[in-house]
């Protein structure tokens, strides 16, 4: 079941410049930032209600946000739906023949297990599943 919308993706080149327009426009709160070595991304967190917003600036060129900021520029990358057990919700989304780019979850910001939906399935929309970590 999906309980809600953690967080909205957006690429970005530089987390450093990107920060004022969430901070000091939007007012957004900042809630923090840490480097995910697995994805090669460096990202910050900002609180609307609910909802984050996830600022994710490539560590890497061979990172998923380097080729996705060389095709399409900065902008949305992806949203994510929390779900209370990520690896029962893939599996009934492979059952019901539903493309993934992720058969089994891997690590995430904040100690999430993520795990990617293909865009072909989403209407053209990079869909991430997270499963919160013990501390969240």
């Amino acid at each position: 079941m999906i309980k809600k919308v953690n967080h909205i993706g957006i690429a970005v080149n530089d987390l450093e410049a990107a920060a004022p327009f969430y901070k000091d426009v939007l007012k957004l709160n900042y809630e923090g930032s840490e480097v995910v070595e697995s994805q090669k991304v460096k990202v910050a967190f900002y609180t609307a209600g609910e909802t984050r917003i996830e600022l994710l600036e490539p560590t890497s060129p061979e990172s998923p946000i380097a080729k996705f900021l060389e095709k399409k520029g900065e902008g949305i990358h992806h949203i994510a739906y929390e779900v209370e057990d990520v690896v029962s919700k893939l599996k009934e989304l492979e059952d019901e023949g539903v493309r993934l780019i992720d058969k089994t979850p891997r690590s995430g910001a904040h100690g999430t297990s993520i795990a990617f939906i293909h865009p072909k399935a989403g209407n053209g929309v990079l869909v991430e599943l997270c499963q919160p970590g013990k501390g969240e």
